[in-house]
């Protein structure tokens, strides 16, 4: 349901396009990693992967289950709450293992939140967390790099400022890319190295997409 919602929402906030490297493909139990830039690049991502015939589960916040009917939703379509620090973070893993074992692909954002900035330009993805590349080693799922750009032209900012993005984004229609690549496997080395391979393909990922919005600025960060 989240899927088809943010296919039809998607195309009347901005104008998406989508492009893949050779040799992408995404294989039941794979890992989705994305760069995570704002609140509205979750329903970008998977209207994009939609167009490409995949529909994953999600790793997102818990707080998202304590909204009225969105929370319901959420578990019954699977996706899975993340509860930051403690036992709770692991269990997501967890789950999240399972739903890879089931064939399912899993939606992960590394970084774990959203950049501490207020204006609407293109940067490169922040500091991963480990918790991407130990789904990984646990599974041996391939991991599929995602970079999305234009997002933070819908919705970034302090409150007021992202709301007057999301009521007048119809009429701006700003531009939207996503960029999927090639899988990979992390392979060992250890966690850290894994991370920061890992990172170093979302953000390969998402300076071909920034590049396709005429980013070239944000593509020499």
């Amino acid at each position: 349901m989240l899927s088809r919602i943010a296919d039809l929402l998607v195309p009347a906030v901005g104008r998406l396009s989508v492009s893949v490297d050779p040799g992408w493909v995404l294989e039941p139990g794979s890992i989705i990693a994305a760069n995570h830039t704002s609140f509205a690049d979750p329903a970008v991502v998977i209207a994009a992967l939609r167009r490409l015939g995949a529909e994953p589960v999600v790793l997102a916040a818990a707080g998202l289950w304590r909204v009225p009917l969105l929370g319901r939703a959420l578990s019954e379509e699977g996706h899975i709450p993340v509860v930051r620090g403690g036992r709770g973070a692991a269990g997501a893993l967890d789950v999240a293992a399972d739903a890879l074992e089931g064939g399912r692909l899993v939606l992960i954002y590394a970084e774990g939140g959203l950049p501490r900035r207020w204006d609407a330009a293109e940067a490169a993805p922040g500091v991963f967390r480990s918790g991407l590349a130990r789904l990984a080693a646990r599974t041996g799922a391939p991991v599929v790099p995602v970079g999305q750009a234009g997002a933070r032209r819908v919705v970034s900012g302090r409150p007021v400022k992202q709301f007057a993005g999301l009521v007048t984004a119809p009429l701006r229609r700003p531009a939207l890319h996503v960029h999927v690549g090639a899988p990979l496997v992390l392979g060992g080395g250890g966690v850290l190295r894994q991370t920061a391979r890992a990172r170093s393909a979302v953000t390969s990922a998402w300076r071909t997409a920034a590049a396709g919005l005429g980013e070239a600025a944000a593509c020499a960060v």
